[in-house]
């Protein structure tokens, strides 16, 4: 039985939707990160960085959310959810899934957690770092938007769908409340609303509780 370590709304969500997507039986394990459950003694046995989410599989216990959705895809082939090893079509997904990893989500986590970047107090310090990262972060998902219009679509990598589409789809949420968020733009938008009308997203934000207003501001 496979288990992955969530908390609603955080990027176990990428995860979660995909382990839907597949069809195969797992089990969640709910991390209380209002009481510092990621940081307990337990947790760090599991991911020493005191971060959501953890895959345990079998004797694997898997950290890095990019990593968890590649392991996924990989030991479910029956599923394609992959293209051909070696191939340049999975390449591609790689590389996608490393951008949205590495370069969008690590933006906007500075957006979210700006005072980690400035001296303890420095309000007007995180207040300007949060600013900047909005502004990169809008650079990006236009890149994201230009990807979708020259994919063929519907998804993010063109006619199929791919682990990487879970980690877009979530990211592009986390932006509902900027000022231009992702569902604004011309082919995020109408890709947004595919991903949220598929059944593997919407019984994984049943699951999780998420309100409509997670999807689009309110």
């Amino acid at each position: 039985m496979l288990h992955l370590h969530y908390h609603p709304s955080d990027a176990s969500l990428m995860p979660h939707i995909f382990l839907e997507e597949l069809g195969v039986p797992f089990e969640l394990k709910w991390v209380d990160r209002a009481n510092n459950a990621q940081k307990s003694p337990d947790y760090l046995k599991l991911n020493p960085n005191g971060l959501v989410p953890v895959l345990v599989d079998g004797d694997l216990v898997l950290y890095e959310t990019g990593a968890i959705l590649l392991h996924l895809a990989d030991t479910h082939p029956q599923a394609q959810m992959l293209p051909p090893v070696g191939s340049a079509a999975r390449a591609q997904v790689y590389k996608w899934m490393f951008w949205l990893s590495n370069t969008l989500h690590a933006n906007i986590t500075v957006y979210y957690y700006s005072q980690r970047y400035v001296a303890d107090g420095n309000t007007g310090g995180a207040s300007e770092v949060k600013a900047r990262a909005e502004t990169r972060i809008g650079l990006l998902l236009d890149q994201l938007d230009q990807q979708l219009q020259h994919s063929g679509g519907p998804w993010l990598l063109g006619r199929d769908y791919s682990p990487a589409d879970c980690m877009a789809f979530v990211l592009s949420c986390w932006t509902r409340n900027f000022e231009r968020p992702a569902h604004t733009r011309p082919h995020l938008g109408p890709y947004l609303q595919r991903m949220q009308a598929r059944p593997a997203v919407q019984r994984a934000a049943t699951t999780e509780q998420l309100p409509p207003s997670f999807f689009v501001k309110n």
